[in-house]
């Protein structure tokens, strides 16, 4: 068995033990709740125009957060055409919500979740900051728990948002 069949062998494991480890009642309508939330980065995109409406002193850092996000959810979405990996068909993962593509790798809502839990974080009230910091795992749980991506699509995703967070703070901080 080759390094990467045993790599997907882990990941429908998972796959399975995450689906079959769901107990709370609850767990899907949430997953469901965020899977639409993330679609498209729509939430986000929605939350850094608010951010910069609101917040005039800070306009440029809300843009270039913004910026961050649709730029990790374009990414996203370009690597899933180059990595060209179907979504998980076994038969004992249960899909519980419609796709935009039959692509999984990475997951876009990890993605832009991920960079917008970076990039917005420190452009938010205090209190606020633990709930932005959680919602990548719980964004990444739910597609587990839709049965949508494997967990290397969803840890892929989060990587490649929390670089292009940084990696566009990094910019912007050498163009001010």
């Amino acid at each position: 068995m080759s390094l990467f069949e045993k790599i997907a062998a882990v990941d429908l494991r998972v796959l399975r033990g995450v689906q079959g480890g769901v107990r709370f009642p609850g767990a899907v309508p949430v997953a469901t709740g965020l899977s639409h939330a993330g679609e498209h980065a729509a939430a986000w995109i929605g939350t850094g125009v608010a951010g910069f409406a609101l917040d005039r002193r800070r306009r440029r850092e809300w843009a270039v957060a913004t910026g961050a996000v649709v730029a990790a959810h374009g990414a996203s979405v370009v690597l899933k055409r180059v990595a060209r990996r179907h979504r998980p068909l076994d038969h004992h993962v249960q899909v519980r919500v419609g796709t935009p593509s039959r692509w999984s790798m990475p997951s876009s809502h990890a993605t832009s979740t991920t960079a917008a839990a970076i990039a917005f974080a420190p452009l938010l009230p205090a209190p606020a900051r633990p709930l932005v910091v959680a919602l990548p795992g719980a964004m990444a749980l739910s597609r587990l728990v839709l049965g949508v991506h494997y967990p290397t699509d969803v840890t892929a995703g989060a990587l490649l948002g929390a670089a292009t967070a940084v990696a566009a703070r990094r910019v912007a901080g050498r163009t001010s």
